[in-house]
């Protein structure tokens, strides 16, 4: 798909701007091995977990780790894959982190591009969440609930900051314009529309007034520091609390150590809250 105008010296250039896996050596088997100890999490926790079909797709779905304390605060986290590959499963083992600080994380399924538009996806989020906050008392998740993401996820996370049940949210390398993804590879399944554009891209909206982390790792692809920065001036301008927190030494795919970890830095931030203000 080459840009208009342009050739195809232009077009590697804009693709290679978006593809995390060329430019970050070692990254397949990094998720290779993720999905190894995800596999592993979810059968260690099989007594202490979730299965959730939701509604009427079999994407319509939430894997649950509640922490069986009461009025624990809940992380939701969606996964990346720019709106068409992975699944929740894959990413597991990343609430391992939070569960050991008597946090319970809940993580939802989508359906996947291009069989579903990203106008699909993200209905299909927001009646997750409505699912959620009719029933997750029923399994512990009384929240407060904070909605967070990486990378494609992480975009979906600040889309659906405002819903009611989510108290703040803590975007992960997210993309915030995604008029640039028109003219590249991902289109191709995406299929994004101007409409799309202009709704789903947060730098083209009116931001959210609660609170907001966005992080990104100082070892990622440009734009994606360039687009944390930029929606952090954005919320900034308009009074919305926000923080950008770049993560030293990460590329796009290790900042997910910082939430997996215990002791990570992206835990600890989310451990910064409290129950009662719960802003990252």
């Amino acid at each position: 798909m080459t840009p208009a105008g342009g050739n195809r010296s232009d077009q590697k250039a804009l693709d290679a701007a978006y593809d995390n896996v060329a430019a970050v050596p070692g990254s397949r088997e990094w998720m290779a091995r993720l999905r190894v100890d995800s596999a592993a999490f979810r059968v260690n926790l099989a007594n202490r977990s979730y299965d959730i079909q939701w509604g009427s797709s079999a994407a319509h779905r939430w894997t649950l780790y509640p922490s069986g304390q009461t009025g624990a605060p809940c992380l939701i986290f969606i996964h990346g894959g720019y709106w068409q590959w992975n699944r929740p499963e894959d990413f597991a083992c990343l609430a391992g982190g939070l569960l050991a600080h008597g946090w319970s994380v809940a993580m939802p399924a989508h359906t996947l591009a291009p069989t579903a538009s990203l106008t699909r996806i993200v209905g299909e989020l927001e009646g997750a969440l409505d699912w959620l906050a009719r029933h997750g008392g029923t399994y512990g998740l009384v929240g407060p609930h904070v909605v967070s993401g990486w990378s494609a996820g992480g975009t979906l996370a600040a889309l659906l900051l405002d819903h009611p049940l989510i108290t703040a949210g803590l975007c992960i390398s997210g993309i915030y314009d995604l008029a640039p993804l028109q003219r590249t590879y991902l289109n191709a399944a995406l299929n994004l529309s101007e409409q799309e554009i202009e709704r789903f891209s947060p730098l083209r909206n009116d931001p959210s007034p609660k609170s907001l982390c966005i992080a990104f790792g100082t070892h990622e692809l440009p734009v994606f520091g360039k687009d944390a920065t930029a929606l952090h001036a954005l919320r900034a301008s308009r009074q919305c609390p926000t923080t950008l927190l770049p993560v030293r030494q990460a590329d796009h795919f290790r900042i997910l150590d910082a939430l997996r970890a215990p002791d990570g830095l992206l835990t600890r931030r989310l451990m910064e809250t409290t129950a009662s203000s719960t802003s990252p």
